[in-house]
Order: structure tokens, then C-alpha cells, then sequence
């Protein structure tokens, strides 16, 4: 077995890849990249059981096999080189020699028959979206997803599809945000929830994507298809939570705003606040919004006023500074909406501006109760 490939772009798709890998593994064999050969074709495969991603890219060979290479020990080398071609042959004694243009390098390979093999997604539901639109889908939900091992279902992102329209829900109890796509359907009704990794291995690669991307999903597992590269993984079994009911509908006080003053005033206030509570406070009153924050034990206090336009009764809300700046930042709106009906009724973040026709964003974010 012997191919030429050019060392960049061999890097770059290992890059990828190497993101499936995981520091400690149970298997030893999934500590490595799976090559495998066919003629002029290779296909490059990485997995923790979980998830597995492959992509084929071509080389000049005119050989077949399959070998599996050690990840870290390959990434570290690759990244050493200049862009030339690089010439991998199988040897006898159980290695891969590597000819550069300055130098040979030998590796100890393992049988890429010992690889675990890509699950196979029998009697799948298709959908085909655009790799921009899916990226953005994922950076505008995936931050608000939780983290406790005890709720699973919540440490992942919820996609729901129909006829009408795409929606990708996200909550951990604390924050929930819910984006949809009008202008992109299903051809039928279906809903699961994906795990965050291989999200946020989709997120960096199809972000500026303008490509069909094939969904193809079951009950356990979901395959994504995209120019040269598969991603399947498992879902995370269970039900997500009635979602619908925790977003109030009647919000009568509404809060507009510029976006990036917003987030300054929070930032700078929310230094001055408990650091474990995180807690500021907004006060609403005619056209005048106050922040403050103020930490009892060391005696720190921050106050700031920013005009805004205003509809409804006089208010004061307290809110997780964290939260509110998480969200706040993943709005590219010039100005935001807060929605609110009572101090301990979750408030509502919507963009005023910046969306494409379809798009649609609600955030939700519960407030904290203020200690007078």
C-alpha cells in the first residue's frame, strides 16, 4: 500500500477529524486516524464510539488496504511541514515510512480491521439544509444548552422539523433560546435531540458553507453528509421538555435598546456584582434604564443609566449578569427587544433587526430574585 498526498492539505482534513478524538480513550485503537485505500481515493475516518467522522480526499495511488495511524503522534509531525508532497508506503515490519523532501519518518501502524465500523442508519428520514444555515442554527442555540449529567436531555440541542418550518431549541433551565427557519422545511414531522460534540464539530466546518448538507436521521442516530465528509452519530435518547409552556405570552412591558450599549453597561456593572450570585439589577421607568449591581460582603456598588425606549408599568428585574451577556453577545442585531410581564416571570430577548426573512430568535432568560 503506498499513496502521495500534498502535507497541507492532508493536515487540514486531519485537523477536522482529530476534534472526534477524544484525550482518554477506553479502546486504544481509537486513539488513531483510520486510512483507508482505494485506488486514488482516500478515506480518512476518526470516532469515540459516540460519533464518527470521515472524509475522502484524493492522493495518487494505485494501490488498496487499510491501516490505522496514530492520531497525536501523525498531527504533530504534519504540522512541522512546509506544503509538499509527502509519500506514505507500507512496510513488512509493521510500519508506515514517510518520504518528505528532507527526510524519512517511520510510524507503527495498527490493522484497520480492528476499527470499530460506522453504525448504519437503516429506515432514515432525510432533510437537506444549507451548511451556513446550519452552522448559524447551531452557534445561536448551542451555548444555552446545559451541562448536568443527571438531565441529559437537556445537554443537547432539540431539532424539530416539519413541513413548515425548521425549529433547534436549546435550555438549561436557567436560559432558553429558540431559533427557527421558515424558509426551510422537512418533508415530514420529526424531532430529536443531538449531543453538543458533534455539533460544535459541524458548527467550525460548515460555517461560510453555502453546500447541501443531507440530514439523515432514525430513532438512535443521525448522519450528516456534506462534499467529501460523513458525520454520524447517537442521539441522546429521552423526551425533551414541553418547552412552549415555559415562554410567557403576555408581555406587556416591552424595553428596546441598543444592543451594544446594553451589553457594555452589563458587562462593566456586572464586575460590581456577587460572585456567586452574579445578580444586577434593572429598574425601568419612563424612558430611563438604571443597571446596578452591588457585592453586601465587600462592600462594591455600580450603577448606570442608559436612555431607551420604553412602553409599560415602572419595573425593577434582577437577572444573572452571566446570562443576559451570554445572549446578548449572540445577537448580531443593532438593537434588541426585552420583553416582560412580571419580576419573576422569565423575560424574553428578541433581535430587532439583523435577521433573514424566516429567521426567527426568541431567548429566554430567567430572572434571579432581588433581596431588597
Amino acid at each position: 500500500m503506498k499513496f502521495i498526498v500534498s502535507s497541507t492539505y492532508l493536515l487540514k482534513q486531519l485537523q477536522v477529524l482529530g476534534g472526534v478524538i477524544n484525550n482518554s480513550n477506553t479502546l486504544p485503537i481509537l486513539d488513531n486516524f483510520l486510512f483507508e485505500l482505494n485506488h486514488s481515493k482516500l478515506t480518512i475516518s476518526a470516532s469515540d464510539l459516540e460519533t464518527t467522522m470521515a472524509s475522502t480526499i484524493d492522493v495518487e495511488s494505485d494501490s488498496e488496504g487499510s491501516i490505522a495511524l496514530p492520531a497525536r503522534l501523525l498531527l504533530d509531525t504534519l504540522k512541522t511541514f512546509p506544503e509538499q508532497p509527502l509519500t506514505f508506503v507500507v512496510e513488512d515490519n509493521n510500519t508506515v515510512e514517510i518520504s518528505s523532501n528532507h527526510g524519512k519518518y517511520a510510524l507503527a501502524y495498527a490493522d484497520g480491521a480492528e476499527f470499530p465500523n460506522a453504525v448504519s442508519v437503516e429506515d432514515a428520514s432525510t432533510t437537506t439544509i444549507m451548511g451556513d444555515i446550519l452552522a448559524t442554527a447551531i452557534s445561536k442555540t448551542i451555548f444555552a444548552a446545559g451541562n448536568d449529567d443527571l438531565r441529559p436531555v437537556m445537554s443537547g440541542v432539540f431539532f424539530q422539523f416539519s413541513q413548515d418550518n425548521l425549529t433547534f431549541v436549546a435550555t438549561d433551565a436557567h436560559k432558553l433560546v429558540k431559533y427557527s427557519r421558515a424558509d426551510v422545511s422537512a418533508t415530514e414531522t420529526a424531532e430529536f435531540i443531538m449531543p453538543k460534540k458533534p455539533l460544535n464539530l459541524l458548527k467550525g466546518i460548515l460555517a461560510g458553507n453555502e453546500n447541501d448538507v443531507l440530514v439523515e436521521y432514525n430513532d438512535s442516530n443521525a448522519k450528516f453528509t456534506f462534499k467529501n465528509s460523513v458525520l454520524i452519530c447517537r442521539l441522546i435518547d429521552g423526551k425533551y421538555p414541553n418547552y412552549e409552556a415555559v415562554i410567557p405570552k403576555e408581555n406587556p412591558n416591552k424595553l428596546v435598546i441598543d444592543r451594544t450599549q446594553f451589553l457594555n453597561s452589563v458587562r462593566r456593572v456586572s464586575i460590581f456584582s456577587n460572585k456567586t450570585t452574579h445578580q444586577i439589577r434593572l429598574k425601568i421607568a419612563g424612558a430611563e434604564l438604571n443597571i446596578s449591581a452591588e457585592d453586601i460582603d465587600y462592600s462594591n456598588k455600580a450603577e448606570e443609566r442608559l436612555s431607551c425606549d420604553y412602553q409599560g408599568d415602572d419595573m425593577q428585574i434582577g437577572f444573572n449578569s452571566r446570562f443576559l451577556t451570554e445572549m446578548i453577545n449572540n445577537l448580531n442585531s443593532d438593537n434588541v427587544q426585552l420583553e416582560m410581564s412580571l419580576p419573576n416571570r422569565a423575560g424574553i430577548l428578541t433581535p430587532i433587526d439583523g435577521l433573514d426573512e424566516g429567521e426567527h430568535l426568541t431567548m429566554l432568560v430567567m430572572p434571579v430574585m432581588l433581596n431588597n
